[in-house]
């Protein structure tokens, strides 16, 4: 399988960005989740004769019906730090990468659609899969030097370290 460069994350000017962010901005995707979220548990809740006690396991309910895990690793070398995260039937364009200097965010949607006919029916059957994932990096990197390549089904970022500046011996003098 060819190796794929995925998504959008911050590149120096030099270099153009794989995929360009989309028109809604991240903390509108997540408002809109949350929202649809909240009206999926509100919908299970009356399903359950409106009875109180059961909102945790409503919410997460709604959320596995919303979003899918999505396992990392994060692995801390001496220059880098390398984030892969498995991302089975996604692909390239369906995935997106936020990066600051101590965090990224994977966000990614895939829409499928079957349509179908017997006899004079027609039918149509759509569905979508969204994944989110946040990860607190365990040190501050470099947001100009990333890079990202989707392959298998797994996502593998490079993040390199923040190059700190090499200390310098300080002469002593007599007085």
């Amino acid at each position: 399988m060819l190796e794929k460069s995925a998504t959008a994350v911050q590149t120096a000017p030099s270099r153009p960005p794989v995929k360009t962010g989309k028109t809604e901005s991240l903390s509108e995707r997540i408002g809109r989740l949350h929202d649809a979220i909240a009206r999926r548990a509100f919908e299970l809740f009356e399903r359950d004769g409106c009875t109180d006690g059961n909102d945790v396991r409503h919410w997460l309910e709604a959320e596995k019906e919303f979003l899918r895990p999505v396992p990392v690793s994060v692995e801390e070398s001496e220059g880098e730090v390398v984030v892969q995260a498995e991302v089975p039937g996604f692909t390239a364009t369906d995935l997106e990468v936020n990066v600051e200097p101590r965090n990224v965010t994977i966000t990614g949607k895939r829409l499928s659609k079957n349509e179908g006919k017997e006899g004079d029916t027609t039918y149509v059957e759509e569905s979508s899969d969204e994944i989110f994932r946040s990860i607190e990096l365990p040190t501050e990197i470099n947001t100009a030097k990333i890079s990202a390549t989707l392959k298998d089904g797994v996502l593998n970022i490079q993040l390199p370290k923040v190059e700190s500046p090499k200390s310098k011996g300080v002469e002593q003098q007599a007085a």
